[in-house]
């Protein structure tokens, strides 16, 4: 089992993915300064690090806890700014998303962020995470 695997393993639930969040901020901001401030603006840098990651041309399965931790992040994003929570998937819905948790947003709509962030890495940048967000039907809209 990859470290990424092993870690991922330990946090699919619902419950824990705000501290795998926290806890991959924590390390990417201290080691490369990345500004990932759970603003919208910094779905673009996740955009630009899923970039690097591909130009580098290592395979999915060598950067899956990159990717994992960087889908937390999104996740986490959309809880903080556009009202979801973090649910565990029932068995319809992991067998459709490929995953074991993802966020509700206020109008009960579902959304896979860990997908999202697989799907940017492996098509490239029609899959824009920032973009996503900003289209994002459900979110709670902010008075500016």
């Amino acid at each position: 089992m990859r470290d990424g695997d092993e870690q991922e393993e330990r946090v699919l639930r619902a419950e824990g993915m705000r501290r795998h969040a926290a806890g991959f901020v924590d390390h990417v901001t201290a080691r490369n300064r990345l500004p990932l401030d759970y603003s919208v603006a910094s779905l673009r840098v996740v955009d630009f690090v899923i970039d690097g990651l591909r130009s580098g041309g290592k395979a999915r399965a060598e950067v899956a806890g990159t990717l994992f931790g960087l889908g937390a992040y999104v996740g986490e994003v959309l809880v903080r700014l556009a009202g979801a929570q973090w649910v565990d998937f029932d068995a319809e819905q992991r067998a459709y998303f490929g995953q074991s948790v993802g966020v509700r947003m206020p109008d009960g709509r579902v959304w896979n962020p860990l997908g999202k962030v697989v799907n940017r890495f492996e098509v490239g940048k029609e899959e824009s995470l920032r973009t996503f967000y900003l289209t994002l039907p459900g979110r709670v809209r902010r008075a500016a």
